[in-house]
């Protein structure tokens, strides 16, 4: 596998027509959104999978997954303070600066996921009880959980890998890697739970066993790929030396990404149970709308991927007007990409609803919480695509603070006074949804719009 040739266009020169900037942006972007792609499909095959165990294992095995999104906050802490200070060597034209960043991260985000795994592991009855279910689906999570957690490490240096990568303008070989774990990762489930090719049914432990075997081969090819050379990165082992300062720059960036990471997943939760307090068919619906939602997410990761890179890079090179231009590109196209994806959601809502389930109460719940999300997809491009400039900037903190006035503030305040307090329908809770990413999308917009963000040093 050879570097990708976008890899040697970047950064844009001062002289691109919109054109050519819309070519970059989107050769950046496609490989990201099918990379998500990949995921969105993996997680729904192996939920399928799954579900042919039973009601059990399906929330066990769910339970598990919310504790592994708390889990990710560490890889999103080295993830994206690497994919920066990558993006920013690279722009500088410094290689070897950027390799020894793509080292220490290496280092780093291996000995911190062992320490955010190791305790999981040990008190995962514990945890899983922590969501107040029944002890049959904390029997059939504990092993979930417990076995998934000896693959964090592995996804830990596979998240850096990829991030890396992408920083330095390749988001066609982390395309590639993410092919070949996502197809492990079913192929293996599939013979893990269900017994295949002379092996034992594992069931539920079969599925976890799948996922760490998934990341281990996927770590372990973008490793390889790395220290083999011919990619636009390059890892080198020797001499080995843990750099402090180094890593201490890939924290500073990125443990404020991981708290915005971690607020966002205990923030789902609350608002899980506020509409738990309306019923089950608004739970059953915010599942299936969060399904939708999952897949809607996909352009605005692509778009928000490219921004980091070209702003970053931009930055490194001393251009700051090219930065604002590409993140300018970024948000144009994909506002246009998900504003035309939410009006067809918006008019097919009653019947993607029934693709899900026949319950005539949870479908209506449903066609509401979708018709919400579709009509939030303008804002959603907007807070997705500068959030991604906002970090490839090194530019944070910001962000962070935005999911506090716009997640926690905005939807679940207006979500507690609609439920607890006003004692309003479900309609309202949805409703919630519009006001987070209207204050999140115009929060980032004018942050972006300030121009303080090319003054963020790394």
């Amino acid at each position: 596998m050879t570097a990708p040739a976008v890899a040697s266009e970047l950064p844009l020169d001062a002289t691109a027509s919109w054109p050519e900037l819309r070519r970059r942006t989107w050769s950046l972007a496609w490989p990201v959104i099918f990379s998500f792609s990949i995921e969105a499909l993996v997680g729904l095959f192996d939920i399928l999978m799954v579900g042919r165990l039973g009601a059990t294992a399906v929330a066990g095995v769910g339970v598990g997954i919310q504790v592994m999104g708390a889990v990710d906050a560490t890889l999103f802490a080295v993830g994206t303070g690497a994919l920066a200070i990558v993006a920013r060597h690279i722009g500088a034209g410094d290689r070897r600066a950027a390799d020894e960043t793509l080292r220490q991260s290496i280092v780093a985000a291996a000995a911190l996921s062992i320490l955010a795994a190791v305790p999981v592991f040990l008190a995962a009855p514990a945890i899983i009880r922590a969501f107040h279910v029944d002890e049959a689906v904390v029997a059939a999570g504990t092993p979930f959980l417990r076995t998934v957690m000896l693959g964090v490490p592995a996804a830990a240096v596979l998240f850096v890998v990829v991030a890396t990568l992408r920083g330095a303008g390749d988001t066609r070989t982390p395309l590639a890697v993410g092919a070949v774990v996502g197809t492990a990762n079913v192929g293996l489930a599939y013979v893990l739970i269900f017994g295949r090719l002379g092996l034992p049914a594992l069931g539920v432990a079969g599925a976890a066993t799948a996922t760490v075997l998934a990341f281990t081969i996927g770590a372990t090819l973008g490793v390889t790929l790395l220290l083999r050379g011919g990619l636009v990165l390059r890892l080198r082992l020797r001499p080995l030396r843990l750099r402090p300062d180094v890593i201490r720059r890939v924290l500073d960036i990125g443990v404020p990404a991981a708290l915005e990471h971690l607020l966002m997943q205990v923030g789902f939760f609350i608002y899980i149970v506020f509409a738990a307090h309306h019923g089950t068919a608004p739970v059953a619906a915010y599942f299936i709308g969060a399904r939708i939602l999952s897949l809607s997410f996909l352009p605005g990761f692509g778009f928000g991927a490219a921004a980091a890179t070209m702003v970053g890079q931009s930055l490194g090179a001393g251009r700051p007007d090219d930065a604002e231009r590409s993140g300018g590109a970024a948000v144009r196209l994909a506002l246009g990409l998900m504003t035309a994806a939410g009006a067809v959601v918006f008019v097919a809502a009653r019947p993607i609803a029934r693709l899900f389930v026949d319950d005539d109460a949870v479908v209506e719940n449903a066609f509401g919480f979708i018709r919400v999300l579709a009509t939030v997809q303008p804002l959603m491009a907007i807070d997705f695509s500068l959030g991604g400039a906002l970090r490839g900037a090194g530019d944070t903190r910001y962000p962070l603070l935005t999911v506090i006035l716009g997640f926690y503030v905005c939807r679940l305040g207006f979500a507690y006074l609609v439920t607890f307090t006003l004692g309003l329908g479900v309609l309202w809770l949805w409703l919630a949804v519009l006001g987070d990413y209207a204050a999140r999308a115009t929060l980032k917009a004018r942050r972006f719009r300030s121009g303080a963000w090319k003054l963020v040093r790394v």
